[in-house]
């Protein structure tokens, strides 16, 4: 299980990285959403959640650590305001610059 989680975390990294490299604001918008979720996945992953470990409330010898699940919340957050922001930035250089290049110029 840990090697197919290892692989999809590996290709959804790989997939933003190839994303990010492409010259149009939609791809770039794209990776930088699937980098966001692959590295969510990460934290949640290096949690090492436990299936029937009750919450810190109550008496057991072992507890589940809210800590993961605190960064992954508000990480997801953050990440759906970045990619407000972002598509928001990109419509407005859209708008001026006439082209959904990147860098404002289209590749010769």
């Amino acid at each position: 299980m840990e090697a197919l989680y290892a692989i999809t975390l590996g290709v959804l990294a790989a997939s933003g990285v190839y994303l990010l490299m492409r010259a149009r604001i939609y791809p770039v918008v794209m990776g930088l959403t699937l980098i966001s979720y692959a590295v969510n996945l990460f934290l949640f992953a290096m949690g090492r959640l436990g299936t029937g470990v009750p919450a810190v409330i109550g008496k057991s010898a072992e507890y589940g650590d809210p800590i993961p699940q605190a960064l992954v919340l508000t990480a997801i957050v953050i990440g759906f305001a970045m990619t407000a922001f972002v598509v928001v930035l990109s419509l407005r250089a859209l708008g001026e610059l006439r082209t959904d290049h990147v860098d404002g110029e289209e590749s010769r």
